[in-house]
């Protein structure tokens, strides 16, 4: 296994910083032998299968091209869980999970009806579905494929979520239906590509991603449009929001007649994230 470990290192030396490496190596191993850290450091004598390190020189190969480990192995870790992703959902993120610990802390009541817009993978749905006490999740994106694999995720992961095909742009709100509705949708301006990494702008879709420049709050607008008819008095909708935008968007929601708007940072301490309440 030494050896496989330093091909790995070898590979991917100076097209990743060493920690990612390390956290890559870890990955590998998990995904394709189900080794733990501890049985890393027990079994580092022992031989690798032929069929398993023919899959790693092959992971290894595509990392070299910037491909996302996510995507390679069909598996991202999130809130405790692993989620299937492909090019079809974006790769959920560690600051997302701030998202949902905002969430489950402000609404500790039960049986709430929640939606979620701009599913992707159904991480944001799954994970609420699970930790909110008996709550009505419904989810939807504007990509059948990403339904697609949402709906692999609640069933594997045991999560009892309504998954629907829907464009919230044109969507029609049902008068009063939800209490929570949560977002995190397409926030990058499309000038800001120069300052992304090629593992995100070469493989992820764009259409989760970006917005144009001169409408860059364009799915706040409709979101919070739709909320102010679908929420109940008194309803919460949560954003993750591009932190460049951060006070237009908290003017947005104010314009928009929400009460309660407030911005919250991520653990690097910028603003990610904002909530507000529907008027009694």
């Amino acid at each position: 296994m030494k050896h496989n470990i330093a091909k790995i290192r070898n590979g991917l030396a100076g097209i990743y910083p060493k920690e990612e490496i390390d956290a890559m190596v870890r990955i590998i191993f998990e995904q394709l032998m189900g080794y733990s850290q501890v049985d890393m450091v027990l079994r580092a004598g022992s031989e690798v299968p032929p069929f398993v390190a023919d899959r790693i020189d092959d992971v290894v190969a595509r990392l070299r091209t910037h491909e996302p480990i996510q995507y390679i192995l069909d598996d991202a870790y999130f809130y405790g869980m692993h989620f299937h992703v492909t090019p079809a959902t974006l790769i959920p993120r560690p600051e997302t999970e701030q998202l949902i610990d905002l969430i489950v802390e402000q609404n500790p009541g039960s049986d709430l009806r929640v939606l979620d817009v701009g599913t992707g993978s159904g991480c944001i749905a799954i994970v609420l579905a699970r930790h909110l006490r008996f709550a009505r999740v419904e989810a939807i994106d504007v990509s059948a494929e990403a339904i697609d694999v949402a709906r692999r995720n609640a069933l594997e992961l045991k999560a009892n979520v309504a998954f629907a095909v829907a464009d919230i742009l044109t969507a029609i709100p049902p008068r009063d239906s939800a209490d929570i509705i949560v977002s995190n949708p397409p926030y990058i301006a499309l000038s800001e590509q120069e300052a992304m990494d090629d593992n995100v702008l070469h493989y992820e879709p764009h259409t989760a991603l970006f917005v144009p420049d001169d409408n860059p709050l364009l799915f706040y607008r409709a979101i919070a449009r739709y909320a102010s008819v679908a929420l109940r008095p008194g309803g919460r909708l949560y954003f993750e929001i591009n932190p460049r935008f951060a006070d237009d968007t908290a003017t947005l929601l104010r314009t928009a007649g929400f009460e309660s708007v407030e911005l919250h940072l991520d653990y690097t301490g910028r603003r990610r994230f904002t909530s507000c309440r529907k008027w009694l």
